[in-house]
């Protein structure tokens, strides 16, 4: 019961459906291959990609991939990233940039689906090398991975916040 009311505050939303053939002896088989990004709209994100012969059952194993793999990221208050942050998969490198409080999501359709249900409402990004949807998705969750808050990033560096933001040493 519990994990029922979990999902309800999770959005789901289909990046991509694919179809696939297998050429086989008698014709063509075909196949679809769907991509589900799920998130709460506070840092709670996960990506799946589920394959079936028929579309409702890739997109349903899709969301279950998911919703196996949440992981939780950094966005601080003002509805942006803290700080500039570059991910890479394969031959996919995203860079997300912090934009000011208005200027929204500029991004592509598989960034925005991501950085949209992780939270963020102004960014900036670049997609640079492939732009296949599921190694974007994946390079885009690897950077906002490696957010972290000015507090971790001061502890981690064993200064004062202060010290940190330029303040007295």
């Amino acid at each position: 019961m519990q994990v029922a009311e979990a999902e309800k505050e999770f959005v789901e939303k289909i990046v991509k459906i694919s179809r696939v053939s297998l050429v086989v002896k008698g014709g063509r088989r075909f196949s679809f291959n769907a991509l589900a990004v799920v998130g709460n709209g506070s840092g709670r994100i996960g990506i799946g990609l589920g394959k079936a012969n028929e579309v409702p059952d890739a997109i349903r194993k899709a969301i279950e991939a998911a919703y196996k793999k949440l992981r939780t990221v950094t966005v601080n208050r003002h509805g942006t990233i803290p700080h500039e942050v570059r991910g890479q998969y394969k031959a996919t490198r995203v860079v997300l940039l912090p934009a000011t409080p208005g200027t929204g999501i500029i991004a592509g359709e598989a960034v925005r689906a991501v950085v949209e249900l992780a939270g963020v409402h102004d960014i900036l990004s670049k997609v640079v090398g492939s732009k296949n949807p599921l190694n974007v998705v994946r390079a885009t969750l690897m950077a906002l991975e490696q957010l972290e808050s000015p507090i971790a990033s001061a502890r981690k560096r064993g200064i004062s916040l202060q010290q940190l933001f330029g303040g007295e040493v």
